[in-house]
């Protein structure tokens, strides 16, 4: 049963990210306060079904890349949702959210020409930035509007994507949890990187 206990987290974000676009249609009362307290949870299931797999030494690439994939589901699902309750807010940075999509687009584009496989590097900065991301989307729903941390996100949003296509063609082979462009040149040179069970392996 332990070892099913991740792969019950990772799709528990698929379960979360409908409930709060259900919840955002049908308009419910508090709507803000619950979609807040899903995503924190949805974040949570994120940070913990890595470290409990790596703990339990069951942290697969087939189960890297289904947490890669289904966190690009969740955080997709949540910013319907909120577009749902803010159409104004995505209106007004629409040039931004397209901009951000393409490059998150782009990534995979890159990966899949490549290596024929969906991007999984959980890089240090894709965390950062999954964390501002969290925060905005927090701003967003509770005010409508967010004008300096949707700005930091955008920029630090677009550096990180760019780092990620750059780990990407920098690696010979297709490899999951590179933690930044430095780990994919050691990589690249056929030496081993120090892995963490907290944070990458």
């Amino acid at each position: 049963m332990k070892s099913k206990i991740p792969a019950i987290l990772i799709f528990s974000r698929l379960i979360i990210g409908l409930i709060i676009i259900l919840l955002s249609l049908i308009k419910v009362d508090y709507y803000q306060t619950i979609a807040v307290v899903l995503l924190t949870i949805g974040l949570l299931t994120d940070i913990f079904d890595g470290i409990i797999a790596r703990y339990l030494n069951i942290s697969t690439q087939k189960l890297r890349r289904l947490d890669s994939t289904v966190d690009q589901i969740f955080f997709v699902s949540v910013g319907l949702a909120t577009y749902i309750q803010c159409p104004e807010f995505f209106k007004t940075n629409a040039y931004k959210i397209i901009i951000l999509g393409g490059a998150e687009i782009l990534i995979y584009l890159v990966s899949f020409i490549k290596f024929r496989k969906e991007v999984a590097t959980h890089s240090i900065g894709a965390k950062i930035w999954t964390l501002l991301l969290f925060g905005t989307l927090i701003q967003v729903i509770f005010q409508c509007q967010s004008i300096i941390l949707f700005n930091l996100c955008f920029w630090v949003g677009l550096l990180t994507r760019a780092e990620i296509i750059a780990i990407l063609l920098i690696l010979k082979t297709w490899t999951n949890d590179v933690p930044s462009v430095f780990h994919s040149i050691q990589l690249r040179k056929g030496k081993t990187i120090k892995k963490s069970k907290l944070f990458n392996g």
